[in-house]
C-alpha cells in the first residue's frame, strides 16, 4: 500500500469514526485516541474532563510509543474494520 493511498484509507476510517452517532466502548476510544495521536505525529499533552480520563490518554500514548506513524494508520484502520465487522 502506498503512503498516499494510506492516508486515504486512514482519513476514511477517521471520518466513519466520526460520524457514527452511537457510543463506543470506553477502551477502544482510547486505543482510537492513540494511534490517532501517533498517526498524525500530534504529541500534545493529553486533556481530559476528569484527571483519571487524562491518566488513561497518557498511559494509552505511553503504550504506543515504540510504533511509527504508519503503522499506527494501519492499526487504526484495522480497529475501525473490525469494530464495524464484529463490534455491533
Amino acid at each position: 500500500m502506498t503512503s498516499d493511498n494510506l492516508d486515504i484509507e486512514f482519513y476514511e476510517a477517521v471520518e466513519r469514526i466520526n460520524s457514527y452517532t452511537e457510543p463506543f466502548p470506553a477502551d477502544l476510544l482510547l486505543r482510537l485516541y492513540a494511534y490517532y495521536k501517533k498517526a498524525t505525529n500530534n504529541y500534545k499533552s493529553p486533556k481530559g474532563k476528569k484527571p483519571i480520563i487524562t491518566a488513561f490518554k497518557t498511559n494509552a500514548l505511553f503504550q504506543v510509543k515504540s510504533v511509527t506513524p504508519d503503522e499506527a494508520k494501519r492499526i487504526y484502520i484495522d480497529l475501525v474494520n473490525n469494530y464495524f465487522l464484529y463490534g455491533k
